[in-house]
């Protein structure tokens, strides 16, 4: 079978990669239709082996060279002994972490914070970004008829997106600041509208980001950190100048870390998003003394698929917005990696086709 493989830096390959086996008690075999490429896949691309594994994942046994590709839809081929929760046909959205069942984080339906964690597209013998792959019956979550292709492609960053606004506490009334205007920070705006928020102030530097930030006409300001200063700027745009209720920190930077704690208002709520690869220095004794909580946010609840069904089909969470378009296999690194990661570009969702 066709399939994207990530063999080590700036190294995918579009390849032929072996076919699927025989199916286990509660595996699904499916065919990938839509994938995003994620900024994990870019960090990957730029920067890896980070998450893709060099020696077996010690629960999936996943070796490079990975397969990519964690969110996505797909359409279910065969199903192997027990699996009951969709059939031969049935359009789906995959929920891409895996793990033991059974241990403490598996029985807490929290299989991702756990030592024996593999995720699809990832460390997991399968990606999305292939003709065929096996999955788990927990991981397949059949779509409703008006949920498209290419929203079961966006369910994932969306959840993110959701999980870390439900983190910071916002709702209606609310104010929140998100640093980092990627394909995560745009869905973060998204999330703040559908939470009631009525005042969002984004901070990012890439000025085509900004405008397309900006033409959604959602938010309140949209700030140049490297030419203003994001808390100062900030509290002039909230009220007697206290500051925002919330700050989501989605660039994976020690200095928008930073801003987003200096920019929250006495008691409020700082939510750490993006990955650093590094330890920054902040100042407890400034939490402390305004009060100030600092939470991380990894991944979404399992079990958040159908809510954010339910949120785009009513209108409130519109995720295809931040789509650029769809390419074929072939093309994923020059259309796809190389216009995300150029720092000048406006570029946000680019999905892949396995179809085409």
């Amino acid at each position: 079978m066709k399939a994207i493989r990530f063999h080590g830096k700036h190294d995918v390959r579009v390849e032929q990669a072996p076919d699927p086996g025989a199916l286990q008690h509660g595996q699904v075999l499916i065919k990938p239709v839509l994938c995003g490429i994620c900024g994990t896949d870019l960090h990957e691309f730029e920067s890896g082996p980070i998450f893709t594994p060099v020696k077996p994942n010690p629960y999936s046994g996943a070796v490079m060279p990975q397969i990519l590709g964690h969110e996505f839809s797909a359409r279910v081929e065969s199903i192997g002994e027990g699996v009951v929760s969709v059939k031969p046909g049935d359009r789906i959205s995959i929920q891409p972490q895996i793990g033991p069942r059974h241990d403490y984080f598996g029985r807490r339906n929290l299989s991702y914070l756990g030592p024996m964690a593999s995720v699809i597209g990832l460390s997991w013998p399968w990606g999305g970004m292939a003709e065929l792959a096996v999955v788990n019956d927990y991981n397949c979550v059949p779509m409703p008829d008006d949920i498209t292709d290419c929203h079961g492609a966006l369910i994932e960053p969306a959840a993110v997106a959701v999980h870390a606004m439900d983190r910071s506490g916002i709702g209606p009334g609310g104010s929140v600041l998100i640093t980092g205007a990627g394909p995560i920070g745009a869905l973060a705006v998204l999330a703040a509208k559908a939470a009631g928020a009525t005042r969002i102030i984004v901070s990012e530097p890439n000025a085509s980001r900004r405008k397309r930030i900006e033409s959604m006409g959602i938010v309140a300001a949209v700030i140049d950190p490297a030419r203003d200063n994001v808390p100062a700027a900030v509290r002039i745009l909230t009220e007697e100048g206290v500051g925002v209720d919330a700050a989501i920190e989605c660039a994976g930077n020690g200095r928008a870390l930073q801003s987003c704690l200096e920019a929250v208002r006495p008691q409020g709520t700082v939510v750490q998003v993006g990955l650093m690869g590094a330890p920054v220095e902040i100042s407890p004794f400034d939490m402390t003394m305004r009060d100030v909580t600092l939470r991380g946010s990894l991944n979404y609840p399992l079990t958040v698929w159908p809510r954010i069904f339910a949120m785009i089909r009513s209108g409130l969470y519109p995720v295809d917005d931040i789509v650029d378009g769809v390419i074929a296999m072939d093309d994923v690194v020059k259309d796809g990696f190389l216009p995300l990661l150029d720092k000048a570009g406006a570029k946000m969702k680019i999905l892949v086709s396995m179809e085409r």
